[in-house]
């Protein structure tokens, strides 16, 4: 059982994905430093990562909590990445570094416990009313993969839901997005969310619309050069392609909005969309989100905003292991 108390620190947070692992050190409450991104490829084992961290960064002060958000679920103690060759015991690890917790937890979690303490001038808004007090948040984002969660209040404050929203089943709103869910039920079979609202997604629905108009496809085509030619306006079809991801998203955002009664609020996190937030508030997204029939006036009442935090996976690891730690603590005085 956890005997640290809440002023416990260094704390050593971090974000780890399939590619990157970003790790820092909270030295105070809301107060993280020596942020350092490693490549993942770098490392054979996690335990290789954190160490090379601590001796560049730790600068010899003793780490006694930490606290990971990984792309991954969390089912247990063992944990084989999904996108990467790491696999390891979590307890193993706590051992390995001697220290009194470690806590894991899936990023997108974390990204949702993160939205309850961005701060304003990190939030851009699009489009809606006001959020309502008190009441649910959705919290959505496309990335590498489709993260899903939700944000419920509580007397004990706000509870991240920790799901796999992503991997439900794609439903098309029109007849050009049952062309692109045919095109990729053909090479997949079932086609979820992520399947085309994730950046493989993106390249997805060009190759879809390419074929289609009979487009030829540059073989070397990523997410990135989409985005860049559809803001860029050199290739209509990749602002056709971009413009279909948005609305395609703002469906999923609204489907979860009305799943959770989220009046307070939808927040788009992810490693797309807040790299184009200006272009992203006059895209289709909106007017998708509240196309919802006999639900159009409910859902035009509720705010979407992209949130343009720089580190909100580590930001989120650190209220986890705060809630974590202060759970321990009241359990250890009763």
């Amino acid at each position: 059982m956890c005997t640290a108390t809440l002023n416990g620190y260094p704390r050593l947070l971090a974000d780890i994905g399939g590619t990157n692992a970003r790790f820092a050190l909270q030295t105070a409450p809301e107060q993280w430093e020596r942020i350092s991104v490693l490549p993942c490829a770098d490392y054979a084992t996690i335990n290789d990562a954190v160490a090379a961290y601590l001796r560049e960064y730790a600068h010899g002060e003793t780490v006694r909590h930490a606290a990971f958000a990984i792309a991954n679920p969390i089912r247990g103690d063992w944990v084989q990445m999904t996108n990467h060759h790491w696999a390891f015991s979590i307890e193993a690890v706590r051992q390995a570094f001697a220290w009194e917790t470690l806590l894991l937890l899936n990023d997108f979690t974390a990204q949702a416990l993160a939205v309850s303490r961005t701060a304003e001038h990190h939030l851009v808004q699009v489009g809606g009313g006001k959020s309502v007090a008190d009441a649910p948040k959705a919290v959505i984002g496309a990335g590498t993969g489709l993260g899903v969660s939700g944000l419920i209040p509580s007397a004990a404050g706000w509870t991240a839901l920790a799901g796999e929203g992503g991997h439900v089943s794609f439903s098309p709103f029109d007849d050009t997005e049952v062309m692109i869910w045919q095109y990729a039920r053909q090479q997949f079979g079932h086609v979820s969310a992520e399947r085309l609202l994730s950046g493989a997604g993106l390249v997805l629905i060009y190759q879809a619309l390419a074929q289609q108009q009979a487009h030829s496809v540059p073989p070397d085509l990523s997410p990135a050069d989409i985005t860049a030619q559809a803001l860029n306006g050199t290739s209509p079809l990749c602002r056709e392609t971009l413009d279909i991801f948005c609305a395609m998203l703002g469906t999923a955002a609204s489907n979860l909005v009305l799943t959770l009664g989220a009046r307070g609020g939808v927040y788009v996190c992810g490693g797309i969309v807040p790299r184009f937030a200006d272009y992203f508030k006059q895209s289709p997204f909106r007017r998708r989100f509240e196309d919802k029939g006999r639900f159009a006036d409910y859902l035009a009442d509720v705010p979407a905003y992209v949130v343009l935090s720089p580190y909100p996976g580590i930001e989120g690891a650190a209220v986890a292991l705060h809630n974590h730690l202060r759970l321990n603590i009241k359990e250890l005085k009763q």
